[in-house]
């Protein structure tokens, strides 16, 4: 019996294998075909998996982008993936081809965290009708409750004071900023989609934050946009990702480029001294910022715009997926294939920046001190997956920072090491801890 049950073992392993085999060749087809892009060996059945550091992805590929150039394939598995680098790879595949790149490859990840599969949200759902429509009632309703209006800008000038306020409270003593600058980027949210603010200690509002992607809202004005139409994407699902994507894309995103911002102003205490001047010329030490200043402040504006360059918070950004053939820098890449825009290498392309890997305002401003912004400047991503969030997020990391810079100089604490301006790298990049004094002006 066993040499029978051997015997009938033996070719059915050789038959799996066999069929394993082929469809690993039937996944490698594109690889041969003409000006696929080129890039490492890969394993049957593994692909390129060993070969991808997935502790620190954009080392790895920028290592990768060293041998085989600005645009290279791997295969992760069965899935066939293509990295593209530098400022014309990826504004050749986002922007020319922004209709052929809009899509997302499949994902499971908001069923791990219980929600149907019909909910799909806006950041990572798949481009199509049900896309077009939750995009277009986010922005319009981001709009309806003041996105580029006076009335969300008085909003975030009273959180400012809120967040001025509670920096107050530590008398100059060593503190980590972390926490209170994401209740201040986390109530703008709240303003949002409550229409009202919490006090930092508030218990609700301590348990919201915890709760950023598993929140629920009760069915609102949002539903009624699916009455008389079955197959609408209005749903509660889909409320609750909306709603939770606004949270931790909005909210994290804005307090980790300003937990930068402070890291490197007392790193550069002779860019914190000019952002200080600056603002007490054109605003004073009495009158709360506006976003109508920034149009006079070109190096604080450029300040900003190089923390954002320089803490290049999402270096690979978020996975694009074709739905035709395009051609980019002459390789073509086939449907179906995941695209990795490494924006990181657009971010510190050395042919574009004259000092990458450095915080140098000057990369902003030109021979006369006036605001300039390169096209490789492009931390918010591009094309039609750019984020919808940009508007907001540039009015905070303003008003936040100038408002700060305005009540506050900042500093190492005495006794303490110098913190580094190296980041820790998982999605986000995010600064190893540190604590500063706040010291009223």
């Amino acid at each position: 019996m066993g040499l029978m049950t051997g015997d009938l073992l033996a070719p059915l392993g050789l038959a799996v294998a066999i069929f394993l085999l082929l469809v690993d060749l039937m996944h490698r087809r594109p690889r041969w075909a003409a000006r696929y892009p080129p890039g490492p060996m890969s394993l049957p059945g593994l692909g390129n998996l060993l070969q991808v550091d997935f502790q620190d992805v954009p080392y790895c590929f920028s290592q990768l982008r060293r041998r085989f150039g600005d645009v290279y394939s791997l295969q992760l598995a069965w899935t066939p993936a293509v990295v593209l680098n530098g400022l014309e790879a990826v504004r050749e595949a986002l922007v020319k081809h922004n209709e052929d790149t809009a899509d997302r490859p499949p994902s499971p990840f908001y069923e791990h965290l219980g929600y149907r599969p019909h909910a799909e949200g806006v950041i990572l759902a798949r481009y199509g009708p049900a896309w077009r429509e939750q995009r277009r009632f986010s922005l319009s309703t981001l709009r309806f409750f003041g996105l580029g209006k006076k009335s969300l800008e008085l909003w975030v000038i009273e959180e400012a004071a809120c967040l001025c306020a509670a920096f107050a409270e530590h008398a100059a003593q060593p503190f980590s900023p972390n926490a209170l600058l994401n209740k201040a980027v986390g109530n703008v949210i709240v303003s949002l989609t409550y229409g009202r603010r919490f006090e930092y200690d508030d218990q609700r509002f301590l348990r919201l934050m915890e709760l950023v992607e598993k929140q629920h809202q009760p069915e609102s004005g949002y539903l009624m946009q699916a009455k008389g139409n079955p197959k609408s994407s209005f749903n509660d699902d889909n409320l609750r990702l909306v709603v939770a994507e606004l949270f931790s894309a909005g909210m994290v995103t804005s307090s980790t480029t300003l937990v930068w911002a402070l890291l490197l102003m007392i790193l550069h205490p002779d860019v914190q001294r000019r952002v200080q001047q600056e603002i007490d010329e054109v605003i004073g030490q009495v009158r709360r910022p506006e976003m109508g200043d920034q149009a006079h402040m070109p190096y604080t504006t450029a300040v900003i715009h190089e923390v954002q360059r320089f803490a290049d918070i999402i270096p690979m950004g978020l996975p694009h997926m074709t739905s035709r053939d395009i051609e980019v820098k002459g390789f073509l890449i086939p449907k179906g294939t995941t695209l990795f825009t490494n924006l990181s290498s657009v971010l510190k392309d050395e042919a574009v920046w004259e000092k990458p890997f450095r915080f140098h305002p000057e990369h902003f401003l030109d021979s006369q001190g006036r605001f300039v912004k390169p096209e490789a400047f492009m931390p918010f991503s591009a094309g039609r997956r750019a984020c919808l969030g940009e508007p907001l997020a540039r009015m905070e990391l303003f008003l936040f920072f100038t408002c700060l810079l305005q009540r506050f100089s900042f500093s190492v604490p005495p006794g303490h090491p110098r913190p580094s301006d190296h980041g820790v790298c998982h999605f986000l990049v995010t600064p190893c801890p540190y604590q500063l004094c706040a010291v009223p002006r």
